[in-house]
Order: structure tokens, then sequence, then C-alpha cells
């Protein structure tokens, strides 16, 4: 039943015990990145080739959405495993006087149920959900380009796409991540037009270096230069997307239909004091910027330190239990389930954030239950926690000192492993999302009462994505975000803390190893970073450690002095910043 519920009784956490943490993409290694300044435009992206095509459009007096756009259409070509014209996106966009904010997230088609990944009762294993027709929300991102580019572009929508159709037909070199990904994922090879894409006649994984060219890409974003988002979202391409998917052997129940009627949502911004600067980002559907002010708010209730010392960690850790409780009983699309006391601000509400961190203590908590931010109890169950993934950041600031901080996304790393050649009938094609696997698998919690954020016709799930924008008074200091599904938030408690509060440069801030806890029992080391002191003193605080790979990938732009910016790439993927 669509609608909002509020009122009633007040339930249980159900507690997460994972084995393993839920990486976005596996690491494909950690390689140093030089600091760099800029005077006038920039641009920060995942690819170099993605970053030097947004840089041509920037040089071409292009502004910072022209720019994304470039960027995007690049990035779907060169690493389909992290975002793509498959998948959605949130857009924050500064035009040197207000704040605006686009939700691209994906829509649950009209046939879409609570019970769409359900099994004889019991949710699927996530694996079979995310490798299945089902799993695809229909696609926002094409919409919501040309709705930002319509109100904030120079260009001609067309000239935009033109650096990416020129890779895909001249082909560019696989680069190690991608190999790396490639290499060591079976799911994607038994999908017939991604096999014949990305694989020799043995099945093994072009090797690094190899020039891959993609005909149908190419053709498909020639059609929407042309036409506009109608080239995608009807016609030939929306008939092969809903083909391919239907013919899936967990069939998927999208229509064209659904297609036709996806629309990008304008949305307010989010905007937080926090220290001396205003952080902005995405609301609702996004449990981004709220889940991160939480954390970023529990960890500022005691003097803060200098440092990332063991007492430090520790809150850290405690912070994103209780952060991370409240994200599970909460938030959801706002059109389906009302904020607390309808108001998502009571969420960071000064009063109710002093009760939550005099929970906080020496020793480890078990994981925590939501609080309680208004009068009213919640109606929903909590969700459990279950995987999140694959995704990627743009960071972008024109020569007039306008801003883009663009979170985009598939889900898991090469989406629901299937690929449209949107009806082209030529070689290649563009990668389907997995984005409805982010909504709770099961719609019921245990003790029976709904979870906010099931699947319901129509809605949009709930996000990690966090693109931020930060202000000292009115001047835009800091265009940041990350990749990495819900560890996105912890990501972005650190780099912040270590930016903005401890002053450290943006590009050794994104190289500060990472922490995390997704209010379960493990805590999640980056694997080689911590000392054997800092473990043991967690250790002895009752912290459960495990060590991992945490590959982040923050893209940020920082001013420095006067209208300088300083580009941060992380060490843990392949981007860059550029710029001039």
């Amino acid at each position: 039943m669509r609608g909002k519920l509020l009122a009633l009784g007040f339930g249980f956490i159900t507690v997460w015990a994972a084995a393993q943490p839920q990486n976005p993409e596996p690491a494909s290694g950690y390689a140093a990145k030089a600091a760099t300044t800029f005077k006038r435009q920039a641009v920060s992206a995942a690819h170099p080739l993605a970053a030097q095509a947004g840089l041509g459009i920037l040089r071409a007096g292009g502004s910072a959405v022209d720019a994304a756009v470039a960027v995007q259409m690049v990035l779907g070509l060169v690493e389909p495993q992290s975002s793509g014209i498959g998948g959605g996106a949130f857009l924050l966009h500064f035009d040197g006087r207000a704040l605006q904010a686009y939700d691209a997230r994906e829509t649950a088609p009209a046939a879409a149920t609570p019970e769409l990944f359900l099994r004889d009762g019991r949710a699927m294993p996530m694996r079979e959900a995310v490798q299945s027709g089902l799993s695809a929300g229909v696609p926002g991102a094409v919409a919501m380009l040309a709705l930002a580019h319509e109100r904030h572009g120079r260009l001609a929508w067309a000239r935009l796409f033109e650096p990416a159709i020129d890779l895909a037909e001249r082909g560019f070199a696989i680069t190690p991540r991608l190999h790396t990904l490639l290499a060591g994922d079976a799911a994607l090879k038994r999908d017939a037009q991604a096999r014949a894409l990305y694989y020799d006649a043995a099945g093994q994984a072009h090797p690094v270096g190899h020039v891959l060219r993609n005909p149908a890409y190419a053709a498909v974003l020639r059609g929407i230069a042309k036409q506009g988002p109608a080239a995608f979202y009807r016609g030939e391409v929306a008939a092969d997307i809903v083909r391919r998917l239907r013919a899936h052997e967990r069939p998927g129940v999208m229509t064209e239909a659904d297609l036709a009627a996806y629309r990008p949502l304008a949305r307010a911004p989010l905007c937080t004091a926090w220290r001396a600067v205003r952080l902005c980002g995405m609301g609702p559907p996004s449990s981004g910027h709220i889940t991160l002010l939480q954390t970023l708010s529990l960890l500022e209730t005691e003097p803060p330190a200098d440092q990332a010392n063991e007492a430090w960690l520790h809150r850290l850790i405690e912070a994103s239990k209780l952060a991370f409780a409240d994200r599970a009983q909460y938030l959801a699309d706002p059109a389906f389930a009302a904020a607390p006391g309808d108001d998502w601000q009571s969420l960071l509400a000064p009063d109710y954030l002093r009760e939550r961190a005099a929970l906080i203590g020496p020793r480890a908590m078990p994981p925590a239950t939501a609080g309680q931010p208004a009068p009213q109890r919640s109606a929903f169950a909590p969700q459990a926690q279950q995987l999140e993934s694959g995704t990627s950041h743009i960071s972008i600031v024109d020569a007039d000192g306008h801003a883009v901080a663009m979170t985009t996304s598939v889900e898991s790393a090469f989406g629901n492993r299937v690929m449209s050649d949107g009806g082209t009938g030529l070689g290649g094609g563009f990668l389907l999302n997995n984005q409805l696997t982010d909504f709770s698998l099961a719609p019921t919690g245990a003790d029976g009462r709904p979870v906010a954020n099931r699947v319901e016709p129509g809605k949009r799930p709930r996000s990690s994505m966090t693109p931020t924008l930060v202000f000292q008074g009115d001047r835009l200091v800091l265009v940041a975000g990350s990749p990495g599904g819900p560890a996105i938030i912890p990501f972005m408690a650190r780099f912040l803390t270590a930016h903005l509060a401890w002053g450290i440069p943006a590009q050794a801030a994104a190289e500060q190893p990472h922490l995390v806890n997704f209010n379960g029992p493990d805590v999640y080391l980056e694997a080689g970073r911590f000392t054997p002191a800092e473990k043991d003193a967690l250790r002895a605080r009752g912290h459960k450690l495990a060590e991992f790979a945490l590959p982040s990938g923050i893209q940020a732009l920082s001013r420095v002095q006067g209208s300088d910016w300083a580009g941060a790439a992380d060490p843990r993927r392949e981007g860059v910043s550029v710029g001039d």
C-alpha cells in the first residue's frame, strides 16, 4: 500500500552479522596521487579519459553541468562497472547564488510489489536478486542530466556527447582496474552481449591495453544527442531494455510504459551547520547527508581530537552505530514514508543528537536501536543490513565558480550483468542497474511491521550516495563525494574531519585510512593501515575487528588561496583531478 506511515509501536533492530564488509567493488591496487592546484576551473573524476572530456567541455566555454554530462557519458564507456546511462545519480549544483538538487534515482516498475524479491515467502539470496531482471529500476541519469542541462547548460546538448561517441568508435585502452574487475566477475560473461564485448573467445577478460570499441554504445549516444532523452525512454532503446530484462531466467517486470513515465525530480537540498562551515547534500531517498551529519555531530559532542587517535576511532565507531540505526528505521523515499515529525531535520536536531551522544561510553555498545526524534513513534520496522554497491563520483568547478557534485551508480559492480545494445544490432552496449536491491528484500521486519524502504510501485530505493558542497558563509569551499555503498558515509566522515577539522590538505585527507561500521558486530579496518597498538586499544574497548580492502573513490575540489582549487583523487582507484 502506498502511503506515509507514522504512529503505533516501536520495534527492535535486526542485527546483521556478515563475514565481510560491503565493498562497492573489488580493490585493484593503491597508487599515490600528486597534489594538484588549479586557478580557474577543474574536474575531478574516476577515470583520466572522463576527466579530460569534462575539461575539454569547460575549455570550450561549457558550464559545470555541461562538463558533468560529458564526464558521465565517458564514464559509462570506460568505467562501466560503476555508473552509466543504465543507472541513476544525485546531482548538486551551485550557480554562484543558489543551490539546486536533482534526483535521478531509479524507480520501481508499476508492476513491482513488496513481495518482488520473495521466494516461498522468504527473501531470495542477494546474489540471485542482483543478477536478475527483477533488480533493474527505471534508469534516471539521462533524464536528469537533460533537465539540469536545460536549466544550467551553455553548450548545445549534442556537443556534450562527442567525446564519448568518439572514444566508443575509436576505442580506448583497458586499464588495470577494469581488467581486474572483468577477470574477477564470473557472472558478467554469462550475458552474451557483455561476453562478446569484454572477453575473448576462451572467456578470458581482454588484457590491459587492449583497445576496446563499443559501436552500440556510440549509436545509442548518437540518438540521445540528436533527439534528447526521448531517444532513450521511448522507441528501440526502451524496447530493447524491456526485452532483455524480461528474457532473463529470473525475468523482470519493467515495461516500456515504465520507461516513458520516468521523471527526474528537483528537490530542496539539505544544508546543516557543522563547525564553521555549512554542509549541503541530498535528502531522502538518499540517506547520505542525514547519516553523515548525524555521524559528524555525534563526534563533536566533546572537545575534538586533532588527529585520529584511538579515542576518536572508538567514538567514530559508536557514532556510526547510532546513525545507521536511525537510517535503517526511518530513511526511505519521502513520497512513501514520512519523516519523523514530518521534518527530516528532526534527525539532526541538537537536543536529539545530545540525547543520542549520551549513549556513547568508553566501551563498545552492542548494535544500537533507533532513537525517537519526534513524539510519534514509527510504524515501520527497521531494515536489516544488506549489500549496496558500485558507484562513481564527479566534482566540477567551472570558470564562473559554478559547481557540480554528482554521485552516479549502477549499484553492483557491472549492475545486474544485463547489457542492452539499444536495439542497434551492433556489438557492445550499456549495462543495466540493479538498484531495486537497495530496497529491503524482505518487506516486513521480524515483528511483522512494514519496512519503510520496501519495494512499492513507482518508489525510489534508499541510497547512500552523498554528493556534498561545503560553504563558508556564502563562499563555496569544497566539492566532494565518494563511491562505496553504505561505506560512503564513514568514508566521507573521515575525509571531511581530516580536511575541514584537522586542516589536512585535500589530497592527503583522501588518503586517510578507513574504518567502518554499519551497526553490526564487526568493525572493518582498511588492511595494513592501522598499527598494532591502535588495534589492541580498540579490542580493549570491546570492538571485534576485521581487516579488508576498503576501496573508496573520493574525488574532491577544495578552495585554497584566493580563487585557486586543489584537486583530490583517491589513490585506491584510477581517478584524477585536471584543470586550468
